[in-house]
């Protein structure tokens, strides 16, 4: 079995900055269930149904 290597603070570091740079983070919160709905509904991941949901809506 391959042991998965620790990233090094350097490379969290430089991680979150490129995240920061690159994309906005939001909070979302549902009711109890929901994520349980998604996952049920045969999405890829909660995050990608709700960016999927939101840019759909956005494009209309």
């Amino acid at each position: 079995m391959e042991e998965k290597k620790k990233a090094s603070e350097a490379h969290m570091r430089a991680t979150a900055k490129w995240e920061k740079e690159n994309y906005d983070k939001v909070l979302v919160r549902f009711p109890k269930g929901t994520k349980e709905k998604i996952t049920a509904s045969g999405a890829k991941s909660v995050n990608s149904f709700i960016v999927e949901a939101v840019q759909e809506k956005l494009n209309k």
